[in-house]
């Protein structure tokens, strides 16, 4: 609740492009880290566990002390700046409500609307590529005939490519205040490295191509399909609620993309490059009906016969208009 909506994508995009990077020189790191194998005899493996796990906890317990949840809360804040922080953000986003509390029935009450199953499904289907090609790009390169170590190294470029081209579609998509073509172009930029990948075999180059179109269509699509929809509710109640809900059940799509690319469809993969399709296509049709449905809620604002509803109570304001 720091962030007016045209400011925010830029800075869901840096925190989940963490991610990606973490994809292109986790592996990297999880090598050298190995190498340590044998040290106060513990294993290489434990060594990973040990040395990334410490840094998270740390960071982690860092971060609850130095991350304030509400500029109301902020000590280091004058009053002035304070002030005018609320009134930036009730101006772009109505009141935050934060002395509302979330409790079962605020939960329930939000699951009654119908967006919130679109916003779910939206990133469901959109981590089915996502969790695909981060799980399984060493593995389709390397069928490619590469050892581990040069595995490795050709995973580094699509992802470097993909957190370049997500931070541009960031930006552009906060410059213009839209949301949906920003998640719409990305995904067909994906569906067209999946038809590659697909249809062309025994052509190194345009394979490989292929995965930096993958690649850079799902990680840019996916942070603006989450700040698309978080960005939109109203208040911190549905915020957090929404939260939730949308990354819990979308992370279902992660067992999905597990057992896509199995070893008994090497080296074509015919199955996991469709399931893959299908994802990508969900995605781009669900965030369709969200645009409509988007689109509604403004007009109906915009009549003054719509109420926002806030944990069970009616509450109008006009001036809370969804992004599209």
């Amino acid at each position: 609740m720091w962030y007016k909506r045209d400011e925010a994508q830029r800075r869901f995009t840096i925190f989940f492009s963490s991610t990606t990077l973490a994809a292109a020189f986790g592996g990297l790191l999880a090598s050298g880290i190995a190498k340590m194998n044998g040290i106060r005899d513990y294993s290489g493996w434990r060594w990973i566990f040990i040395l990334e796990g410490i840094l998270t906890c740390v960071l982690a317990i860092a971060a609850y002390f130095l991350i304030v949840d509400f500029p109301e809360e902020a000590r280091w804040l004058t009053d002035e700046e304070r002030d005018f922080i609320q009134a930036r953000l009730k101006q772009d986003q109505g009141d935050t409500l934060i002395n509302q509390s979330i409790n079962m029935t605020s939960a329930l009450h939000f699951l009654k609307d119908f967006k919130a199953f679109l916003g779910a499904i939206m990133y469901f289907a959109i981590i089915i590529p996502a969790y695909g090609f981060a799980y399984f790009s060493p593995t389709i390169i390397k069928s490619y005939g590469y050892g581990p170590i040069s595995t490795q190294l050709h995973s580094v470029p699509p992802v470097a490519a993909a957190f370049v081209s997500s931070l541009t579609v960031a930006y552009l998509s906060d410059k213009f205040r839209h949301r949906f073509l920003f998640v719409l172009i990305p995904i067909c930029v994906a569906i067209a490295g999946v038809g590659i990948l697909l249809t062309v075999h025994h052509n190194f180059h345009a394979e490989y191509a292929a995965l930096f179109l993958v690649a850079m269509g799902t990680y840019s699509a996916m942070p603006v399909i989450i700040c698309w929809y978080i960005m939109n509710l109203f208040g911190h109640v549905e915020r957090s609620v929404g939260t939730a809900w949308m990354i819990g059940f979308g992370n279902i799509g992660g067992i999905i993309a597990t057992f896509s690319f199995i070893a008994a469809d090497a080296p074509y993969y015919h199955k996991g490059y469709s399931i893959v399709i299908g994802g990508l296509s969900l995605s781009a049709f669900t965030a369709v009906l969200y645009l409509v449905a988007s689109w509604s809620h403004n007009q109906s604002l915009k009549r003054g016969n719509s109420e926002v509803q806030v944990e069970g109570k009616d509450t109008k304001d006009p001036e809370h208009l969804y992004l599209l």
